[in-house]
């Protein structure tokens, strides 16, 4: 799948980037094509493409705070988790992810 997201947390810093790491390098792992933009304590990074989210089968927005942009996914699947799942759990949120697209819930 090809996957862009959002991840944000209160304090804008460590669960911020640690949340964009995991679902990257887990997303990767798992043949997926992940791009995670960050909007932390000096502001939106990494910030996908209108091209970006057009090409995507899944947004995830991993968020503990209410992030800026979701308009931008309009029409499109979103998953809305708190970053501690990002961090925790990245591949059990994948396999879920995955079961639930191929209709195996």
């Amino acid at each position: 799948m090809n996957i862009v997201g959002i991840s944000a947390c209160t304090a804008g810093i460590a669960h911020t980037y640690i949340a964009k790491e995991k679902l990257i390098k887990t997303g990767q792992e798992l043949g997926h094509t992940v791009r995670i933009e960050t909007q932390g304590t000096i502001g939106i990074e990494n910030e996908l493409t209108k091209q970006e989210i057009d090409a995507a089968d899944l947004v995830i927005i991993a968020a503990d705070i209410k992030v800026s942009g979701k308009e931008r996914f309009k029409g499109k699947r979103i998953v809305e988790i708190p970053t501690h799942i990002a961090i925790k759990a990245p591949k059990q949120l994948y396999k879920k992810i995955e079961m639930e697209l191929s209709g195996n819930k």
